[in-house]
């Protein structure tokens, strides 16, 4: 007689079910870039903060970082969609679920519209019309102009398509008065020229993976001096345009964040310079670091001088 088939272990199946379960929960997470999204609102409080001179309303605040997170989420969904062929070849990104096959390119591509949908609603219901139209144009921005026509196009990609990483700014100040004025423009600004040395201060670590991609990147087309000396040339218009929000719309308690932190960016800027022109090898990394600490710092000393007075 045949024997009779073994006894299915409900806990052992059902703890392998969360497993996978949990599995494709992370997989989704992780195509909307977190570490991303976390910066994009450490720019964007501080700019409601400075809008409203103090604590905006807790339900404008959630609404607009809430429709924020997901909108950035989407554009970069959708921008692992598009890579998901370079991603495949290049190690730093090589894990990225569609390049893991985790998630499949449809289901990628869903995700990353559906999470876009809701992001505009949400701002549109909550936030009004012009923070909603910037969220539009940003998710496009970054998808359509940087991640289709500039990223393997030209070297000043990020320099162009930074600017859709910039547009938390005006988002919050939008969702705080309705519209827009000079100080989040300069805002605007210091996000835009702290964009490439930030991120050429991390191509310069991973040039080999965009040469194997067939990605532009400048460190890739450039000598390491030239890209070292265009870090160090927007690093001081990044410190340069944070100083012109000093006599704008803050006080010195801004002006001395700005000044003390911006000297500290310059100079490990100007010490990455001379290690180049020395013939040492860049090392360049701990200089993306520190700036993602610079625009952090910069940011809080923005929202602590406006609570402040």
């Amino acid at each position: 007689m045949p024997s009779a088939p073994a006894p299915i272990d409900v806990p052992a199946e059902r703890a392998a079910r969360r497993r996978r379960a949990g599995a494709v929960l992370r997989a989704y997470v992780a195509l909307t870039k977190p570490r991303i999204v976390e910066l994009l609102l450490v720019t964007t409080l501080p700019a409601m903060v400075l809008a409203a001179q103090g604590l905006p309303e807790l339900g404008l605040v959630l609404a607009t970082l809430i429709g924020g997170s997901l909108a950035a989420g989407s554009a970069n969904a959708l921008n692992c969609y598009i890579d998901r062929d370079i991603d495949a070849v290049m190690h730093r990104t090589v894990a990225r679920p569609l390049a893991r096959h985790v998630v499949t390119p449809r289901a990628g591509l869903v995700f990353g519209v559906v999470l876009g949908v809701v992001a505009i609603a949400i701002m549109w219901a909550f936030t009004g019309w012009l923070p909603a139209l910037l969220t539009v144009f940003a998710i496009l921005f970054y998808v359509l102009v940087y991640t289709l026509v500039l990223k393997r196009r030209t070297p000043q990609n990020i320099v162009w398509g930074g600017a859709a990483g910039c547009m938390p700014v005006l988002i919050g100040w939008a969702a705080v008065t309705g519209s827009l004025a000079w100080a989040p423009v300069v805002m605007f600004g210091i996000v835009f020229f702290w964009t490439p040395p930030h991120f050429w201060a991390l191509a310069m670590k991973f040039k080999d993976d965009y040469a194997r991609a067939g990605v532009p990147m400048l460190p890739v087309v450039a000598s390491p001096l030239t890209v070292v000396k265009r870090i160090v040339g927007y690093t001081w218009l990044t410190v340069a345009t944070s100083l012109l929000l000093w006599p704008l719309a803050t006080s010195w308690i801004y002006g001395t964040v700005a000044v003390l932190s911006g000297a500290w960016f310059l100079v490990a800027a100007h010490q990455l310079l001379a290690r180049v022109r020395r013939g040492e090898p860049a090392r360049a990394l701990p200089l993306f670091h520190l700036s993602n600490s610079y625009l952090a710092v910069l940011f809080v000393g923005l929202a602590v001088d406006a609570l402040v007075r």
